[in-house]
């Protein structure tokens, strides 16, 4: 199944620009100039510490902002700015358009009501399906997900952790959404659901032609399972590119710094290279580029000038966002 974008003049899916959003009680954004895109069918990973801003970024697609927030610039979905939707028109948004898959599913599905009942909830009171095509829609998407339709009857306590995150998941695309925002989906999972759940969401992107926004910490993840990746530090994107490109030759010192703290099988008894310092604080405003106190390739004009992001030499749709990206590109041909 292909998509037609609904607003040719801009072909994402997803297509965030300038994004500021600023808390109360905090001396800088929380997220910072934040442009980001996704187009249909295509897996875009977001990547960074806890604390850098990616899952704000993902509920501020879906208009899930804390209390007193106040944001700037626009976060389009398919040709609609959700920053300036009325309230009917958000809640359709998010029934129809937009869904999202939690990190931890037990805390998202009312342990007191059917699976069945959380399944349909949504449309049945959008007013897109009756009850019946509600609940036939529903039992498709439980095969879909690799579970029969007796599930429907069942309470949640009754499931595992991994076949909650699979109702999960059929829950997302009961209103055919055109993007799917998974937030740390498989945190809560064994290792072997995680597996088994990231797969299962590759397979029914593809099936459904539907843009996904995959949030992780784990950098082997996003790697395996983004067309592209997006790095963030401290609020801002620090580096973007194809996933094959961007790991294989970092262009960014703080890229280069989060790889190099991963574990190996290669090596497992190796040493892994932290990274001194701590992220900013957000109390305080930020000079300069937001890693530089922790960057070994640092010089004066870092602490005093924010970087653009430009383009990495020799590598198609790779930016990175550092006055010294070439010294990295150089070091690494060096080594």
């Amino acid at each position: 199944m292909t998509r037609t974008p609904d607003n040719p003049d801009n072909p994402y899916t997803l297509d965030i620009r300038n994004l500021r959003l600023r808390l109360p009680d905090t001396a800088r954004p929380v997220i910072d100039g934040v442009d980001l895109h996704v187009s249909a069918g295509e897996t875009v990973a977001l990547v960074g510490e806890s604390g850098s801003g990616k899952t704000l970024t993902s509920r501020t697609v879906l208009r899930l902002l804390p209390k007193g927030a106040e944001t700037e610039g626009e976060v389009d979905v398919a040709g609609q700015n959700v920053l300036a939707l009325n309230p009917r028109q958000l809640r359709a948004l998010r029934t129809g358009k937009v869904a999202m898959i939690f990190q931890d599913p037990r805390a998202a599905i009312n342990p007191l009501r059917r699976v069945g009942d959380f399944l349909t909830e949504s449309v049945r009171l959008a007013g897109t399906m009756n009850e019946d095509d509600a609940t036939l829609r529903a039992a498709e998407l439980l095969e879909a997900v690799g579970l029969d339709g007796s599930v429907l009857r069942r309470y949640p306590g009754q499931l595992s952790g991994g076949m909650l995150q699979r109702v999960m998941i059929a829950a997302a695309l009961m209103g055919d959404p055109v993007l799917l925002l998974a937030d740390e989906p498989t945190t809560a999972l064994d290792v072997t659901s995680q597996a088994e759940v990231v797969a299962l969401i590759g397979e029914l992107k593809e099936r459904f032609d539907t843009g996904l926004l995959f949030v992780t910490h784990d950098l082997a993840l996003a790697a395996a399972i983004g067309d592209r990746v997006y790095v963030m530090y401290a609020g801002r994107i620090v580096e973007t590119g194809p996933a094959r490109t961007l790991f294989a030759d970092p262009r960014h010192p703080y890229t280069r710094a989060l790889l190099a703290a991963t574990p190996r099988l290669a090596a497992p008894g190796a040493r892994l290279a932290a990274i001194d310092g701590q992220p900013p604080d957000l109390r305080q405003e930020l000079t300069g580029c937001a890693f530089a106190p922790r960057c070994r390739f640092a010089t004066q004009l870092c602490t005093t000038q924010a970087p653009e992001q430009r383009a990495a030499s020799g590598a198609p749709g790779h930016l990175a966002a550092c006055h010294h990206s070439d010294r990295l590109a150089e070091s690494a041909s060096d080594a």
